[in-house]
């Protein structure tokens, strides 16, 4: 069995449903303090996170991830218990197998060995790890990182392990995220019966015309690194649940996900403005979750590409499709920041799972990757 496998199995029977980490990270101190790192361990409330640092010098290069995995839902569902590692072939299933305690296990066994050959490396090493990123992502890595701030503690490379591959791993890294914009918006009408429309306001029909034109807009064309800023409608709620009442208030929430062309302050104004020209009367929330970040071709980039190939042969493709991450958080600092994993197929699924040989093939990678930016050689 390889330490790799052997320790995602570890961290897979911690059932560390976010925002629990169930000891994950207890287990990762007594593993970290034996190669020589300074663990702190930091709580905002109720979300306990991890700062580990191997050196005092700099640069510093930083592994970044989550303990806390996503609820299972109907256990009955799953072919194997979720928190119950069982192997199958080249097989692994289990909550949390690719997203992402595959990885850290794979930074683990990745540090040891590179510590192992390499006990002067240059600059320092380090972990950063949380219980909150499935959930709301509020007092999880953007509190580590203000802290260090707060203590002029830098990072200068960041690997974060979500799951970025898509057919085999390596075959993709994401350099950067679009931003994501979302909003609660509530249009107000005046509620009567149905038969007598004429006394009452339909916020429904209100506001339609308004949503038909915010989704053929055209907010940008993107660019080299971006696809196009999307608008997507996830949720609309209106009525009492009677065929004979028409309802006295509209909610819509909305998510935009834009690129660098735009700013969220842009999106805000023209979606207001498209508001206004339809005459609604309306009440609106938005809430930022990132802003768009992209890190080009750097030492981090060129380190991971090289390590890729290095060990698999392949050319990777850097993108900056998908959902966010905690590298939002981490790279306004001015910090170098990629994201590496195992392949993405399964994530938040029932019977998620990854493949052994890659998880295998990841550790491989991630120690090459660290010969590559902490070396000299």
């Amino acid at each position: 069995m390889s330490r790799t496998l052997d320790y995602t199995k570890e961290l897979i029977r911690r059932a560390s449903v976010t925002p629990e980490d169930e000891g994950c990270q207890d287990w990762m101190i007594e593993k970290l303090e034996a190669l020589g790192f300074e663990c702190e361990t930091l709580w905002f409330e109720e979300v306990r996170n991890l700062w580990a640092r191997r050196g005092k010098q700099g640069p510093v290069f930083a592994f970044a991830g989550h303990t806390d995995v996503v609820p299972t839902g109907d256990v009955a569902a799953w072919k194997y218990d979720p928190f119950t590692p069982t192997e199958e072939g080249d097989l692994l299933y289990g909550r949390g197998t690719a997203d992402m305690k595959g990885s850290i296990a794979a930074m683990m066994v990745a540090m040891e060995d590179f510590i192992a050959a390499h006990p002067d490396h240059n600059g320092s090493l380090a972990f950063l790890i949380t219980a909150d990123e499935e959930g709301p992502s509020v007092n999880g890595t953007v509190k580590v990182v203000e802290h260090l701030q707060a203590r002029q503690e830098h990072m200068d490379y960041c690997l974060v392990g979500e799951p970025s591959s898509t057919n085999t791993v390596g075959d993709v890294i994401k350099n950067g995220r679009r931003g994501s914009l979302g909003a609660r918006l509530t249009v107000k009408g005046i509620q009567g019966h149905v038969a007598y429309p004429h006394l009452a306001r339909n916020p429904v029909h209100d506001v339609a015309p308004a949503l038909a034109e915010l989704a053929t807009t055209v907010w940008d064309q993107g660019n080299d690194f971006f696809p196009a800023t999307s608008f997507q409608i996830s949720n609309i709620n209106g009525g009492t649940g009677a065929t004979n009442v028409i309802p006295g208030t509209c909610e819509i929430i909305f998510n935009f996900r834009f690129s660098t062309e735009l700013t969220d302050a842009i999106l805000r104004e023209r979606t207001e403005a498209i508001f206004d020209k339809h005459g609604l009367d309306y009440d609106l929330q938005w809430t930022l979750s990132g802003q768009p970040f992209l890190t080009d071709r750097g030492a981090l980039v060129d380190a991971a590409v090289n390590a890729i190939r290095d060990v698999t042969e392949l050319d990777t493709e850097l993108s900056t499709a998908g959902g966010t991450s905690d590298g939002r958080f981490i790279a306004p600092t001015g910090t170098q920041v990629v994201e590496l994993g195992p392949t993405n197929a399964t994530i938040h699924k029932v019977d998620e799972h990854t493949s052994i040989s890659e998880l295998d093939t990841l550790t491989q990678i991630y120690q090459r990757l660290l010969q590559h930016l902490m070396t000299s050689v």
